[in-house]
């Protein structure tokens, strides 16, 4: 089901006959669970029109490093993959996302996007807006319940922002089908950056190297799926007890695959459901922000420390094993 309050028109162009619905992916770099994209299928499903998928990949992300685009690429790749199963074009560019969604947009007839709630991306998406002379549509897909409607203001206060949500979880909290495109794109001719080989199309890209990729994380649904299954099966029942004890390793370790989009929160949260029988992103820095008194309350004013609520070596010997974590973390390869 993809509600309506889920999806925003972002321009005022009036309807046009194209070659295609465009779906511009950036935040949700994925198939499956995947709401704009399926905003998407439908819509050109009803115009009797193929579906063409573009990424843009920018060289100055924020803080990015060859370890972000190492593991971006490896999902992406399977995206593309998923993609053509289902008969859909993956156009991937070398360039400023923005404007390569306002290149392939001119012979569109429609062009959706992906919700993103950052500055660099609700600058990308006024841009493209401004430049695009067909319908825009933004679909909200990375989060459980659009913004909008978890609140209509600003909430300094986790005991007020929660119930807002709670409340909601009914509505929002509901499988999403799949649909099938009517009109296939994959005879389309376009110009892509390949990234078939991953260090290949690395090298062409202008980012900081310092950071090698890692060994550890491999990125794609695919993995996110099989990681989510094993947290499930073997971490879940003690989450609440041991999550914020780092030498127990009782964790479910979906941060990076939902800071790339590459497995949806309303999957997960599905998924926990029926198994119990029921920083550089935007959830990042609400946390920081958390720690500085947003959604909550601030501790009393103090010398140097001001209102920020802290964690010192104290605290942390009372919460865990401190040296074991240490110890841990040296023998890291």
């Amino acid at each position: 089901m993809i509600q309506p309050e889920r999806i925003r028109a972002i321009n005022d162009r009036p309807a046009r006959d194209g070659k295609y619905v465009l779906y511009w992916m950036q935040a949700a770099q994925r198939v499956e669970y995947n709401h704009a994209l399926e905003y998407a299928v439908r819509s050109a499903n009803d115009m009797c029109k193929p579906v063409v998928v573009y990424f843009g990949i920018t060289d100055n992300w924020p803080e990015a490093n060859l370890r972000h685009y190492h593991f971006m690429l490896e999902g992406l790749r399977e995206v593309r993959q998923a993609l053509e199963a289902k008969g859909i074009q993956m156009v991937i560019r070398h360039q400023s996302p923005d404007s390569g969604a306002a290149e392939l947009a001119k012979e569109a007839a429609m062009v959706v996007v992906d919700a993103g709630h950052l500055r660099v991306q609700a600058k990308w998406r006024a841009n493209a807006a401004g430049r695009i002379r067909c319908p825009m549509y933004e679909v909200e897909t990375n989060l459980i319940v659009p913004v909008e409607e978890a609140s209509t203001k600003e909430n300094f206060s986790a005991g007020t922002f929660r119930p807002r949500i709670t409340k909601q979880l009914d509505r929002y909290l509901v499988p999403l089908k799949r649909g099938k495109p009517r009109v296939e794109s994959l005879g389309m001719k376009f110009s892509t950056f390949d990234i078939e080989d991953i260090d290949k199309a690395l090298s062409k890209i202008d980012i900081g190297r310092s950071v090698p990729k890692s060994d550890f994380f491999q990125g794609g649904t695919s993995e996110a799926k099989k990681r989510l299954d094993g947290f499930l099966r073997k971490k879940l029942d003690r989450f609440g007890e041991l999550r914020n004890d780092p030498t127990a390793d009782h964790i479910s370790n979906m941060s990076p695959y939902l800071h790339f989009g590459q497995i949806s929160p309303l999957f997960i949260a599905l998924k926990v459901l029926k198994n119990r029988g029921a920083g550089r992103d935007a959830n990042a820095f609400a946390g920081v922000n958390w720690r500085f008194g947003k959604h909550d309350r601030a501790w009393a004013e103090r010398p140097i420390f001001g209102k920020i609520r802290y964690m010192n070596a104290a605290g942390l010997k009372r919460k865990f094993n401190i040296e074991a974590y240490v110890k841990k973390v040296r023998e890291l390869k």
